[in-house]
């Protein structure tokens, strides 16, 4: 992330939460909470060149894992650190096998990977069942329990802050390079001696860990949890917003998720006006998605981060070439 970004960041964490008014604070913390999870989806699809449809998967872990040791009087904090470690293991267990696939091979793996988890949770006793788990108690933070939308604002958006810094460490990192070359041509990666097998189950296991630990501060939010709540849409929905962002770019998650959950808040609006049928949120929700893809693939094929620095760069272009041509006269010299 530049500079810039960082700046639009920080006044989005500090100064915005308490200027939005109470119906809209929830849309902000869910909004934090999917740029978190996407922040993973674009690591792993723009760097490792992985595509997962089963990133809801470790959302759901991790807000399982959360929600079942607080209501059996585990510390909400330690249900919170739990939450990222719990979803990494899984990741770690269950992409050994899988990442030896590639292309829709791995996606429909991944895909099917949720649905076998929906089947669990929905009929596990252990987990709540269809009826879901209930009665998980709010955050609590240094003694300082967490009871209203603004104080799960500023934990979102402060830990998708510390996400994004991990995720930039990463791709600036050795690893990253070395990702970011057998995205490109792994026989090339693998004979310069780039582990690729490993760098990518590390960065599957560190999405997966992004999306438990937002699954954590999601079950503590809303104090309950059931397999409806991480459907396979849910999953689709991240990918989207990966690549309407911009895969690989650090803003890219952050602006992709801003721009389909206000979007989809919309079209909800819209959908339950007086007059539409019962299906039409869901009917207006899938053709979005699938007009977003279609148009981002036309139009906008690297996402609109990039989008948006080609076109500042061009509107920049003529005012350097200017001050090339044009240099300034050496001081002291006299003017024309």
């Amino acid at each position: 992330m530049n500079r810039w970004a960082l700046v639009a960041l920080a006044v989005a964490t500090l100064a915005l939460p308490p200027l939005l008014p109470e119906k809209h604070l929830a849309i902000y913390v869910l909004l934090g909470l999917a740029a978190t999870v996407t922040v993973g989806v674009s690591m792993l699809m723009g760097y490792a060149g992985q595509v997962s449809l089963g990133q809801a998967s470790f959302y759901a872990i991790g807000g399982y894992a959360a929600g079942m040791l607080a209501v059996r009087g585990v510390p909400t904090v330690a249900g919170l650190v739990a939450a990222p470690i719990v979803a990494a293991l899984a990741a770690v267990l269950l992409g050994a096998p899988l990442l030896r696939l590639r292309g829709h091979h791995l996606a429909f793996a991944t895909l099917a990977m949720q649905l076998i988890l929906l089947s669990l949770l929905g009929q596990g006793n252990w987990a709540g069942g269809a009826i879901g788990l209930q009665g998980i108690p709010r955050l609590s933070l240094a003694g300082f329990e967490l009871r209203d939308d603004l104080g799960y604002a500023y934990v979102v958006w402060v830990v998708l802050a510390v996400v994004l810094l991990i995720s930039r460490n990463v791709v600036a990192s050795r690893a990253g390079r070395g990702l970011r070359a057998a995205a490109t041509s792994e026989t090339a990666a693998a004979a310069s001696g780039v582990a690729i097998g490993g760098y990518r189950l590390a960065v599957f296991a560190l999405s997966a860990a992004f999306a438990g630990l937002a699954g954590g501060i999601y079950a503590y939010y809303l104090g309950y949890l059931a397999p409806g709540s991480f459907p396979v849409l849910l999953s689709i929905e991240y990918v989207v917003m990966a690549v309407v962002g911009g895969l690989g770019t650090g803003a890219g998650p952050v602006l992709g998720a801003a721009v389909i959950v206000l979007l989809v808040q919309l079209l909800t609006a819209l959908g339950t006006q007086p007059g539409m049928p019962g299906y039409a949120p869901s009917v207006l929700s899938y053709a979005v998605y699938a007009l977003l893809l279609v148009a981002t693939v036309l139009y906008l094929p690297r996402g609109l981060v990039p989008a948006l620095r080609t076109g500042a760069a061009r509107l920049t272009a003529p005012r350097r070439r200017a001050r090339r041509s044009h240099p300034p006269a050496p001081h002291g010299a006299a003017g024309p």
